[in-house]
């Protein structure tokens, strides 16, 4: 007998992952432990990868399309990355195409001396500092938002590479995690509210940077700090300096980091990602209950919510849906004619489990909702008597500007329906979602302070933590030309 089976591509319909950054200065072959970091960030994207590395003369880059695995695991492709310093990054485009040219590191030789830039994030403003750059001259090689930093830094009036690069670092607004070589310098630096992760570890003397904990016990590193908000690290031969490039304020870490993105074993501001969630879930289940037999994740991002929320209410927690975990990486192709033609990752209903149960389905998110119901919709065909949905994050209704790569607002299924509106689409037996306020309980410990949010939580409240300049301007010129429409 078999089973209903579902395939269908969950990237399609979720947040999709940012970006992951790996840097390490002191240690021969830097490059191959560059590598290892980046296989623990593969979470974060799997559309790219590249390594750059210095060996005291000269820089060495490599940059592919594809996954570490596919490139970064040859001794002969390791080898010709020399030097004691190296930075690496995985990617999702959230800005530029799915090119080669838009593969990071970027290099690119400046006054003062080389410097090759990665970066996890989006600047809010970067169309706009792009274009006066075009209007003074500059020639620019990809559609990625990093090249404005480079760029900016080869105009800086500095004398030295680094400086020029903290210099161009003022002049960018958003989010960004940001990890670069300039010259014998490898520095780290994290935007002004901290929305995106930088951690610093060490290893034998070496100083290591990378976007989660999880990077750094891959390697075998130990924790030392995270970056702080506005904060520049440079590590040089006179050791480790730290230089604040904007002034201080109470940072606002990103939601998501904690909801959905950072992998479950990380560790962000000395919280573990793992045990939030779990919070999550036990929150979860006294906001929103249900009578039901058994709880079920949508494998793999609802596990811990799951967990807690089971856990909480004193039901069994069991696997009723099985993903496949031996798919190529042609699903996550960034556009869906790509991902259409290649293999699509499959769930499947262990009936066993779910057959005669009243089923509660724990989710990290809903976003377009189109995943969401094909899932209940196949839990029911597997025998299923009931059918009960739970999002282990209060309703998105609103997109991302700093480097997730969500919806607009018309696309979010919250930002348009009501609950019972929603519930019908999924068809499901009830919906839930955990509140704002139980999303800071599990999260910070405690409740949202509403004059200093202690997280960007604009998906769900719309308060965005920074200026949106280039969706601003975007706006003024669609009002300008309705406007010029009306008048005529």
């Amino acid at each position: 007998m078999t089973f209903p089976s579902l395939a269908y591509d969950p990237h399609s319909d979720r947040p999709r992952e940012e970006c992951g950054v790996f840097a390490v200065r002191g240690l021969d072959e830097a490059s191959v432990l560059v590598a290892f970091g980046l296989h623990a960030l593969q979470h974060r994207g799997q559309e790219a990868c590249g390594v750059t590395s210095y060996d005291g003369v000269r820089f060495h880059s490599e940059r592919h399309l594809g996954l570490v695995g596919e490139h970064f695991t040859d001794p002969e492709t390791l080898q010709t990355l020399k030097g004691h310093m190296a930075i690496g990054h995985v990617r999702y485009s959230t800005s530029g195409g799915t090119v080669l040219r838009n593969v990071q590191p970027l290099y690119a030789d400046v006054r003062g001396g080389g410097v090759a830039v990665a970066h996890n994030g989006n600047l809010t403003n970067s169309r706009q500092l792009r274009e006066e750059l075009v209007s003074r001259g500059a020639i620019f090689q990809s559609t990625s938002d990093t090249e404005v930093i480079i760029q900016l830094a080869a105009r800086s009036q500095k004398t030295k590479a680094a400086d020029r690069l903290l210099a161009a670092l003022k002049q960018v607004e958003g989010a960004f995690a940001l990890v670069a070589l300039a010259n014998d310098k490898l520095i780290g630096a994290r935007d002004p509210l901290g929305i995106r992760p930088l951690v610093m570890g060490e290893l034998d003397g070496a100083v290591i940077f990378a976007s989660e904990t999880c990077a750094l016990d891959m390697i075998g590193a130990t924790f030392l700090r995270e970056v702080a908000p506005g904060e520049a690290v440079i590590v040089s031969d006179d050791g480790v300096e730290s230089r604040r490039y904007a002034p201080e304020q109470p940072a606002r870490p990103c939601a998501f980091e904690y909801i959905y993105f950072a992998r479950p074993d990380s560790v962000i501001d000395g919280r573990s990602v793992y045990e939030t969630r779990k919070r999550m879930g036990a929150r979860l289940a006294q906001e929103a209950p249900a009578d039901i037999d058994v709880v079920v994740p949508v494998p793999d991002s609802g596990m811990a919510s799951a967990l807690g929320f089971a856990e909480e209410i004193g039901k069994p927690f069991d696997l009723g849906i099985i993903r496949s975990h031996f798919v190529g990486r042609t699903f996550i192709q960034p556009t869906q004619a790509k991902r259409d033609l290649g293999v699509r990752r499959k769930h499947a209903a262990n009936a066993a489990v779910l057959k005669g149960k009243r089923v509660l389905l724990i989710d990290d998110s809903i976003v377009r909702g189109t995943t969401s119901s094909k899932i209940v919709r196949m839990v029911r065909e597997a025998g299923a008597t009931e059918v009960h949905f739970r999002s282990a994050c209060p309703p998105i209704t609103h997109p991302d500007f700093y480097g997730i790569d969500m919806p607009m607002r018309e696309e979010l299924l919250a930002a348009s329906h009501e609950p019972e509106r929603m519930r019908e689409k999924l068809e499901a037996d009830s919906l839930g979602f955990l509140s704002v306020d139980g999303l800071y309980w599990a999260v910070c410990g405690e409740a949202r302070n509403d004059r200093q949010p202690q997280l960007a939580d604009h998906y769900f409240t719309g308060e965005y933590p920074t200026r949106l300049v280039d969706r601003d301007r975007d706006f003024f010129a669609k009002e300008q030309q309705l406007s010029l429409l009306v008048d005529a």
